[in-house]
């Protein structure tokens, strides 16, 4: 049975021979029924301070939780920001070294385009070179051609207005014939080698320039 603090202080019990004192157990009974009240109130208060003991522990948990988890959560952000970024570099490397093999690949197929183009070049010189130096030899063949019948032609004429007395008192002089044409003619074209031009004859070259 639960015993109260206002149960001891209204208790009543009988009285009997040779018992105990009324007053004193009345006024022990008032003492224990104090106690007893305060013993009460403390355990209330433990209890109250008990609950709200409890409750700020389960509140620090569920931080303790969410800090937990959120810490969690930030260690998968880092490292799937760590991963993500490594394949952002390993992608940013693959590129650079494809604009750079795309690069020396065009540097050396425009290095081989330059190549073929000097090689061109040179042989195209080495053309114009032969086409002027066969030119420059036609030219000089028929500037000789002409000047020798410019020659001939003048001693031509020296022995046809030469003195008869001259004529008597010397020897007579064969005179000298021009040199024909037709060997002239018939000498033969001279082609430039390396090109397609082909030269044309010195007899031709001769009667152009005279």
């Amino acid at each position: 049975m639960k015993v109260t603090p206002l149960d001891m202080r209204q208790a009543q019990f009988r009285a009997k021979m040779r018992g105990y004192d009324p007053d004193e157990v009345t006024h022990f009974l008032s003492e224990a029924a104090y106690e007893l009240e305060h013993a009460v109130r403390e355990i209330d208060r433990l209890r109250q301070d008990l609950v709200r003991s409890e409750t700020t522990l389960n509140e620090h948990r569920e931080r303790e939780a969410g800090l937990r988890n959120t810490l969690l959560t930030a260690q998968r952000l880092a490292d799937q920001i760590k991963d993500n970024a490594e394949q952002e570099a390993k992608t940013l490397i693959r590129e650079a070294e494809g604009r750079a093999d795309l690069i020396l690949q065009k540097a050396q197929h425009r290095l081989v385009e330059v190549e073929r183009d000097i090689h061109e070049m040179k042989l195209r010189r080495r053309d114009v070179e032969g086409q002027l130096e066969a030119s420059i030899s036609s030219l000089t063949y028929a500037l000789e051609f002409m000047r020798a019948q410019d020659q001939a032609e003048r001693d031509e004429k020296t022995l046809l207005h030469r003195p008869k007395a001259a004529e008597s008192s010397t020897p007579a002089l064969r005179p000298v014939e021009p040199r024909p044409r037709v060997a002239a003619e018939a000498r033969p074209q001279v082609a430039v080698a390396a090109g397609p031009q082909v030269v044309p004859p010195v007899a031709q070259v001769a009667e152009k320039v005279g």
